[in-house]
Order: C-alpha cells, then structure tokens, then sequence
C-alpha cells in the first residue's frame, strides 16, 4: 500500500518523541510505502487530488532517522491511504487541506476525517459531555471571567485555540494577576478564552488515553515539573506509568459512539482525575512514552486496525 502522511517538515520532527515517526516505522516494518507530504503539497484539478510526495524510508536508528528522495507527483488513484497529523493550530491552511482532503475517493482511507477534524475543536467539543467535564465558562468577557473566578475560587484559564500547554494559567480568587491573564488570553475582550475549574488531582498529574475506533490502547500519565503547573510534555512534563479507572471506561464509553460518528479513529483524550479535559484529534502524540513504560510496539497494534 502507498501510505501519504501529510505533516510538518520532517527536519522538524523529534525521533525520540514523535509519534508520526513510528507510525511511519510500522507501516515500512509492514511492507508498505510511505510517503511524505508538505501542508503545502495538495492541489486540486479536474483530475483529481494530487500529491506532492516525497519518498521516505523510516529508520530505527534516531540518529538518522529519514532516508528520502526527491519529491514526485502521486495522483489519488496512486494513493491507498492518508495520515492527517499536521501539529495545531488549526489555522487557515489546515482548514484547507481538510476541504481537499474531502475531495478523495472514498475507497481512500484517511485518518482522521476531514470533516470529523473541522468538528471537533480539541477544548470546546468535549463541553456538550456535562457530567464529565469540570465547571467550565468560554467567553470573551472580562467581568464573567471574574466572576467566574470568585465563584469557583481556583481555576485554570487558557485560550480556546491553545496547544501543547502553551499560555496556561492557574489563578486563584483574589490573584493580583487575573485581570492581566484575562486581558492577555481574550486580548482585551476580543478572543475567546476557556475558563476551568481547577483540580486538585491536577497535582498528581494528567493521564493521556489513545483510542483507536473508540476503544483504548494505551495511557500514560504527564507529570509536571516542580517548577510548573502544567503536565503537557512540551511544558517540561515527564511521563509516568499508569492504568484505567472505571471512571476513565465510563468517559471512553460515552465518547466512543460520537468520536466514531464522525470518523475520528484515533484519538487522544486527557483525564485529570475523574474529569474530561480535552479531546485530541488532529494530530494525537504520546506513543512513544507508552512505549517506553510499558515495553509494546504500540503503533504497531494501532496501524493494524486503522488500516483494517
């Protein structure tokens, strides 16, 4: 099979974190071809979709951790299957490759799926699941966003289109620095903000659960630093081992029908104690701390079914 993976710059990639860098090495260990594609290589014509590809050939050795050639045209007849895992934002340009990426035959996996991406925004989505979710308020208003933070007197506040734990705040009623975090966050009332209420087990950290078709297939708890609140990998975090709770189950069971509704096969779903916090679908990460801690292939055991 010719497998596309639409991504960043493979200069960019980090083969000791990466989990597009696996996947493409289960994909190679399986007898398929994989190719990589810029955000900037597909374009449309009567013809059809096309690709501008570049041949690569994963390897185990991190220190060398691509082989590729010159790019080359792929047309969608050519192609079998298409990995979306572009890094957030999702800006104007990840936008469009979704709308392309609708274009393609059917028979043509792709994963996830355009529309499904479009759907769900990472933070906003999972608010509709109420008994799940912590006390949240999503505005642009400086005066609720006070309000809010009297009420519920800890909270987490963050921006709406925020990824890897950037611009996180804790804040504290009474905290000389909330109307500049609020201020910041919304840019003086303009941008929406996602106000949270703070828990405490956010302390032990946050568990990152991957999904495939709705059921789990590994998890690892983020752990923060001693000089930061924030659990997030990039936020300095370190990875711990960890296993589901009955409360984990009951939120995968609630999800699953909706995530495979709208196409969503692999996800990746972060818990903070009892509570749902985000639910990530463009571009889910953490294979290869689950990896480390528990000694699995697990992009092997994901390929195979999204591939299925």
């Amino acid at each position: 099979m010719n497998i596309v993976f639409v991504m960043d710059p493979l200069e960019n990639i980090n083969p000791f974190k990466d989990s597009s860098y696996v996947l493409m090495l289960a994909a190679t260990r399986q007898g398929h071809h994989v190719f990589y594609v810029p955000n900037s290589g597909l374009h449309l014509s009567a013809a059809g979709l096309q690709f501008e590809a570049m041949p690569v050939t994963p390897s185990e050795d991190r220190a060398h951790p691509f082989e590729t050639t010159e790019l080359m045209w792929l047309s969608e007849a050519e192609i079998d299957a298409v990995f979306i895992r572009t890094d957030p934002p999702f800006d104007d340009s990840y936008l469009m490759n979704t709308w392309l990426l609708d274009r393609l035959d059917p028979r043509i996996k792709v994963i996830n799926s355009p529309q499904g991406i479009r759907t769900v925004n990472e933070k906003i989505w999972a608010t509709q699941f109420k008994t799940v979710v912590p006390e949240t308020l999503i505005t642009s208003s400086l005066a609720l966003a006070k309000q809010f933070l009297i009420q519920q007197g800890h909270i987490v506040a963050k921006p709406a289109n925020g990824f890897g734990g950037s611009s996180v705040f804790k804040l504290s009623a009474g905290d000389s620095n909330a109307s500049v975090v609020f201020e910041t966050l919304s840019h003086l009332g303009k941008s929406k903000m996602i106000l949270q209420a703070y828990i405490d087990a956010a302390q032990v950290g946050d568990k990152r659960v991957l999904l495939v078709d709705g059921e789990p297939v590994g998890c690892v708890l983020r752990v923060h630093s001693p000089e930061d609140h924030r659990n997030n990998f990039f936020a300095g975090g370190k990875p711990a081992q960890t296993s589901l709770t009955a409360r984990d189950q009951e939120i995968i069971a609630i999800l699953k029908p909706h995530l495979n509704a709208l196409g969503l096969r692999f996800v990746g779903i972060d818990i903070i104690g009892d509570y749902l916090i985000e639910v990530n679908v463009t571009s889910p990460t953490c294979i290869q701390e689950i990896n480390a801690l528990t000694g699995r292939r697990v992009e092997d055991e994901i390929f195979n079914q999204l591939l299925t």
